[in-house]
C-alpha cells in the first residue's frame, strides 16, 4: 500500500520508459511524506488499442489508491504533484490526469495479515 497505476498510450514510451516513469513518480510520490517508502508500488500499462474522444490521441492517467486516513487536501497535494511531474516528462501532452482512491481500513486484507499457524 499505496498503489499507483499508471495507464498511458504505448506511444508515449518512446519518449520516456516505463522505468523512467516509475523511477519518477516514485520520487515524487515518495516526497509527499504520506507513506513509507517500501510500501508504494508503482506500476505503468500501456495501451496500444484506445481511443481519446473517440480519436487515437496519447494519454496519461495515473489511479491512486491509497488507505483512507489522509486529508482531502493531503490527496489533492498528491495529485498535483503527480500531474505536474509528468507535465515536465512529456510536456507536449494535454491529457494528464490522476485521481486518488482510498481503500476502506475496514475491509483491507493482504497476505501479511494471515495469522501464523
Amino acid at each position: 500500500m499505496p498503489h499507483f497505476i499508471v495507464d498511458c498510450s504505448q506511444e508515449l514510451l518512446q519518449i520516456h520508459s516505463e522505468e523512467a516513469i516509475i523511477t519518477r513518480l516514485h520520487r515524487v510520490v515518495n516526497a509527499s511524506s504520506l507513506f513509507e517508502e517500501s510500501d508504494i508500488k508503482i506500476r505503468v500499462q500501456p495501451f496500444e488499442i484506445y481511443a481519446v474522444g473517440g480519436e487515437k490521441q496519447d494519454f496519461i492517467h495515473t489511479f491512486a489508491w491509497i488507505m483512507q486516513g489522509r486529508s482531502v487536501d493531503q490527496r489533492a497535494a498528491l495529485s498535483k504533484a503527480i500531474v505536474t511531474e509528468l507535465a515536465a516528462m512529456f510536456p507536449l501532452l494535454p491529457r494528464i490526469a490522476v485521481n486518488v482512491a482510498e481503500f476502506e481500513r475496514a475491509t483491507y486484507f493482504n497476505r501479511a495479515m494471515i495469522p501464523a499457524s
